[in-house]
């Protein structure tokens, strides 16, 4: 069998790749901004400082106004695609599609026993499911552990020839290419996809309109109370998946998928080259491209249990990918900005400058605003009096106050919405959480110069909670 071009975005597509992380036109552009602030810098360092606070400040008020714009939006009806058991009763197999699942396995022996019994809990008939283990030729004990199953007819193994960049989305765009379903699905390694998952989406591709190319599910945690830090990623998870990505979706604009879960049409993902392999973030980076095309995506009111990370060491590792990710999209796709606005419109840029860009630099700027509240509060530091005119100062406080409730509003009721009610309070203890995720920003952003397209792996099967959420 020929084996596909797994680079083909790259090769065909390059200007939406991340092959290259910087483009000379943006270095060129960075460098005179920050040529420009030096100077004013040093020959006026009040206004530099004043007109620097001024911006930073504004934009934190922006965001957390647009977080909470968010939360309103996400309790509308039209957030979700959602499905009664009725309905789902309804539908009959015989009239059911070829759906092809993709898993990407890369040292994931002690994953597979519990993958493969999952997905043969899946209500879906067993002779309309491809399911492609897509497994490195060179990992010899994941391809051992496969070859140890008894796996049933609608398994089969496809091996990706090891080469650079060793990414997800590589593989992915191997299966794509040997996909035989009309819809297909990408799981990871620890999923439990609920049963009824697959026969959610056929409804929702069928009664969705025909530019709607991908149906995102939403992700929680079978393990949420292992340590303090599963309690903070599932207070972040409910928020992300249950309130910010349905008000996106009822806003009908762009959309970073996540890792795992998301349902598509085959063949227009085909037209649209797959995955970018060099992006470590392929699933952001595909969201914003469909809805560059014209497609569209909506959020299918179902959900996908995994495992939280509960080793810090591989959480910062894991998060530290997620982020560079979001920079290589958010650069790929700043490079040609009139062509951007005109592909997306003001509307969706704006939403994606929000929700992508506006993530990275909180991020990245939080260390310093904490750094300098707390020298305020602690020594009553006089020296940044001038910096702060009363105006600044003033949407400083709100932030402060107003801001930071946002966030952790947020992750409160997407707990409380959870029904995990005992998770509340440690959403009301995030900041602490928020410095990791800083810390995870800066590490990517070093990563992003030095090292672009390591992939570093997540280790699963640190939990001892029973799967069954």
């Amino acid at each position: 069998m020929t084996v596909p071009d797994p680079l083909a975005l790259a090769h065909e597509r390059p200007e939406l790749s991340a092959f290259q992380p910087f483009w000379k036109r943006q270095t060129i552009a960075l460098a005179l901004l920050l040529l420009a602030f030096s100077l004013l810098a040093a020959v006026h360092p009040l206004l530099a400082g004043r007109l620097f606070f001024s911006l930073a400040t504004f934009f934190y008020l922006l965001i957390s106004s647009y977080k909470m714009f968010l939360l309103y939006r996400s309790v509308r009806s039209d957030a979700e695609l959602r499905f009664g058991r009725s309905e789902l009763a309804a539908l009959r197999e015989d009239d059911l599609p070829l759906y092809s699942i993709l898993i990407p396995l890369y040292r994931e022996a002690e994953s597979l026993p519990h993958l493969v019994a999952s997905l043969q809990r899946l209500d879906y008939p067993a002779d309309k499911l491809d399911i492609q283990l897509l497994l490195e030729e060179d990992d010899r004990e994941t391809r051992e552990a496969a070859a140890r199953l008894a796996l049933p007819p609608s398994f089969r193994l496809t091996l990706i020839p090891p080469s650079l960049p060793r990414t997800k989305p590589k593989a992915c765009n191997i299966g794509l290419a040997h996909a035989r379903g009309e819809f297909l699905v990408i799981y990871d390694a620890e999923d439990q996809p609920e049963p009824d998952q697959l026969k959610k989406a056929v409804l929702g591709f069928r009664r969705s309109a025909p530019r709607v190319l991908c149906l995102q599910s939403k992700l929680n945690f079978y393990n949420p109370r292992q340590n303090w830090l599963t309690r903070f990623f599932t207070a972040e998870y409910s928020s992300w998946f249950d309130l910010s990505l349905p008000g996106l979706s009822s806003l009908r604009t762009v959309m970073p998928l996540g890792g795992t879960s998301n349902h598509f049409r085959t063949e227009p993902l085909r037209t649209l080259l797959g995955w970018d392999a060099y992006n470590v973030a392929e699933d952001c980076d595909l969201g914003v491209r469909l809805c560059r095309a014209g497609w569209k995506t909506r959020m299918l009111d179902t959900t996908t249990w995994e495992e939280a990370c509960s080793d810090l060491g591989f959480w910062i590792r894991q998060r530290t990918r997620w982020y560079k990710g979001y920079m290589q999209t958010f650069l790929v796709h700043t490079r040609q900005p009139i062509r951007l606005l005109r592909e997306l419109g003001w509307r969706n840029a704006f939403h994606f400058a929000m929700i992508v860009g506006g993530m990275l630099i909180t991020l990245l700027l939080n260390p310093l605003f904490w750094t300098l509240t707390a020298l305020w509060f602690i020594r009553r530091f006089s020296a940044l009096d001038p910096f702060f005119p009363p105006l600044v100062f003033l949407m400083g406080a709100t932030c402060l106050f107003v801001g930071n409730f946002a966030f952790m509003y947020a992750g409160a009721l997407g707990c409380y919405r959870r029904r995990c009610y005992d998770l509340v309070k440690y959403a009301l203890l995030m900041p602490p959480y928020w410095l990791l995720m800083s810390i995870a920003a800066w590490r990517a952003l070093v990563q992003l110069v030095v090292n672009p397209f390591h992939w570093e792996k997540t280790r699963h099967g640190l939990t001892t909670t029973p799967r069954a959420p």
